[in-house]
């Protein structure tokens, strides 16, 4: 294997010249050898615009290098039309996307290291609205593979990045391995990892704080070619967001298939775990097992509303989406809001388990509770809502086994939106075992509201069936 060292090629590592020219140089250099590695010395700072990478080469951050995005859209060279920032059409990208790092159709490529990439989010900061920075509508993709096959990311920090930090569109055989992810909690659209109509991905022990989208996995319209999303795992993960820890969606315009996601933590966030079906693909055999969940409301301009479990089937444009066999398993949370499974419309939802799930519902953030968030919803707003402990609606055979809903705060504190254990709208069917819980307020409210019949815990049967299944 060679070593390619980007000093070699004319960089000066300052902090202040554009040393894209002479990274890019090595690239091609290793390239061009059959490849091998290109080394980002450790102690100086190399500032740069666009950098594309080349099958079979690694691109190597030593300790102490840090590879920061230059400040001026002009250094960026390569424009793609994406769907980032135009609702889910890249056909609205009118002043396309720029890119930091970019591979596209390359084999066996790779960022490695125990060094930096710094995305540069700061500088396309427009202006400061406190919980949130508004942003330039231009501003760089910070690491994008898109059509690669065996990519590998391991070890680097990044930091700071101004728009989706680690994007892969359409890339197959690919590996994320203690990849730490440090962003501004203000900066709207930085989503830490996003998995996006891929195959056969591992995902592990990444340490994760970004304003967005922690882990995404999505099928956008711009990558449709590449057909749809299967075979995904996550684990042993930590994230910290203003919007979903992990999530699906809000972009299905294709299948998305067979994805785990296990022994990760949750703390802070908007929202946990989320399926989010707003376009009319389908998504099935989705798991999430063995996850602890600290979700609380954040400033209403982030999508979400403190749900440590959230599946919605709403239409965004041209219909909502289908999910079949989705399961979580051994899920520990405290949140401000409940667990909301929802579908606009009947025969979309299906399959749905919660097993040994714990629900401690507490309010620490000084915001108010009693609303839910619907967005992509065309409504594009909160809808006023009481808060129940676990909220099923339009649902077909949806099992509960072994859950538990608590209400933390003392009974005379309790929140007035605070209500029933569990609320049940035309269900298909439901079966429920091992149920524990109570109404926030029991003097006013039945633990169990079933299309508006109150029902205690022990009054509810095994095996609900709605009118038109009798």
């Amino acid at each position: 294997m060679s070593n390619h060292d980007i000093t070699a090629y004319g960089a000066r590592g300052d902090g202040r010249t554009d040393d894209a020219a002479a990274i890019q140089a090595a690239i091609d250099a290793c390239h061009r050898a059959g490849g091998g590695r290109v080394i980002v010395p450790g102690g100086r700072i190399f500032r740069s615009g666009t950098i594309q990478l080349r099958s079979a080469v690694e691109l190597h951050l030593e300790t102490g290098a840090t590879l920061a995005a230059h400040p001026d859209e002009s250094a960026y060279t390569v424009r793609r039309a994406t769907s980032g920032l135009t609702d889910g059409r890249p056909e609205n990208d009118s002043q396309l996307s720029i890119m930091f790092i970019l591979a596209e159709d390359c084999r066996d490529v790779a960022v490695t290291g125990t060094g930096t990439i710094d995305g540069g989010g700061r500088h396309f900061v427009v202006a400061d609205l406190g919980e949130i920075l508004q942003m330039r509508p231009v501003r760089p993709y910070t690491v994008f593979f898109r059509g690669c096959t065996g990519v590998r990311v391991s070890d680097l920090t990044i930091r700071d990045a101004a728009y989706w930090t680690l994007r892969l569109s359409g890339c197959a055989d690919v590996v994320v391995r203690g990849v730490s992810i440090d962003n501004d909690l203000r900066l709207p659209n930085s989503d830490g990892i996003d998995i996006d109509t891929c195959q056969r991905v591992r995902i592990s022990d990444c340490a994760i704080i970004t304003g967005d989208d922690g882990i995404c996995v999505k099928t956008c319209a711009e990558s449709a070619v590449y057909g749809g999303c299967h075979d995904v795992v996550v684990t042993g993960c930590t994230i910290t967001s203003r919007s979903s820890g992990l999530c699906i969606g809000s972009e299905v315009a294709a299948p998305i298939e067979r994805c785990l996601f296990s022994s990760c933590v949750i703390s802070d966030s908007n929202r946990g775990l989320a399926l989010q079906l707003a376009e009319p693909g389908l998504v099935r055999d989705i798991t999430f097992t063995d996850m602890v969940v600290q979700t609380r409301f954040c400033d209403e301009r982030w999508w979400g509303h403190g749900e440590p479990i959230y599946i919605s089937s709403y239409p965004w444009r041209g219909g909502s989406g289908t999910g079949r066999n989705i399961r979580f398993r051994h899920i520990l949370a405290r949140s401000e809001n409940g667990v909301l499974i929802r579908s606009e419309e009947p025969g979309h939802l299906s399959g749905v388990l919660l097993e040994d799930v714990r629900v401690e519902i507490d309010r620490w953030s000084g915001r108010p509770g009693g609303d839910w968030d619907l967005r992509p919803h065309p409504s594009q707003g909160f809808v006023p809502h009481r808060t129940s402990g676990i909220h099923v609606e339009r649902a077909d055979d949806v099992t509960l086994r072994d859950c538990e809903l608590v209400w933390l705060p003392p009974s005379e504190h309790r929140a007035e939106d605070m209500g029933p254990a569990l609320t049940v709208v035309a269900t298909a069917e439901l079966r429920v075992r091992g149920l524990l819980g109570e109404a926030a307020h029991p003097d006013r409210d039945p633990a169990i509201d079933l299309d508006g019949r109150k029902l205690s815990v022990d009054e509810l049967p095994p095996r609900v069936l709605s009118e038109e299944h009798v």
